[in-house]
């Protein structure tokens, strides 16, 4: 009788002693993952929608900025004095009523400018000799050039008699004198030159005929 006690009181300290194990594992839980190396839970959803909102913010930066740029269209040359590159000249042989060549100026395509020097400077060669004398004829002070507009200018290129004077191929014209980049144009022919004389610009063909007065 006795052993049979010995022997059921051994198994009840022992399934005692399993009861009490299995409760000290159960409160400890799980292990923490930091401490064995497992990964964290994964926070790429969060961190894509930050960084989708923040390129948003940028997006839209970008955006405000380009739209205060307002658009503006190409007014180059408008208003402005008409500087020699501005104008396309053509030189003619006027025979009637008194023979002298016939500048005509004419704006660019897409320039609009203004003749705001009466005078053009005319010359004939590098020589102080060449310089055409103005004679005050004619003039509109400004004219404006553009489109189909032009203006007009009177040259004689020999107002002495007898034989002096020096053959020109070409005229050199500047819309005034101390203009960087004058033309030269081509003559109908090789006139002798010999104290020249321009009127003013105009824009009436018969204010430009050239005359000593």
């Amino acid at each position: 009788m006795r052993s049979r006690l010995a022997t059921r009181s051994a198994r009840l300290v022992l399934a005692a002693a399993a009861v009490t194990a299995l409760a000290a594992t159960t409160a400890c839980g799980p292990e923490d993952p930091s401490e064995t190396g497992a990964a964290a839970p994964s926070t790429s959803t969060s961190s894509t929608s930050s960084s989708a909102s923040a390129e948003g913010t940028e997006s839209g930066k970008g955006g405000g900025e380009s739209g205060t740029e307002a658009p503006t269209g190409d007014k180059s040359g408008y208003g402005q004095s008409c500087g020699t590159n501005d104008l396309d000249f053509t030189v003619t042989w006027e025979a009637q009523p008194i023979s002298h060549y016939l500048v005509t100026a004419k704006a660019k395509s897409g320039i609009t400018c203004y003749l705001d020097v009466n005078t053009p400077s005319v010359s004939f060669g590098s020589g102080a000799d060449g310089v055409a004398s103005p004679v005050g004829q004619g003039g509109e002070d400004p004219i404006k050039l553009s489109g189909s507009s032009v203006a007009y200018a009177g040259i004689d290129a020999k107002t002495t008699e007898g034989e002096g004077g020096k053959k020109f191929e070409n005229v050199i014209i500047a819309t005034s004198e101390d203009d960087p980049n004058p033309a030269e144009v081509e003559l109908p022919d090789a006139p002798t030159v010999d104290k020249p004389i321009v009127t003013n610009w105009s824009t009436k063909r018969g204010e430009v005929i050239p005359r000593i007065v």
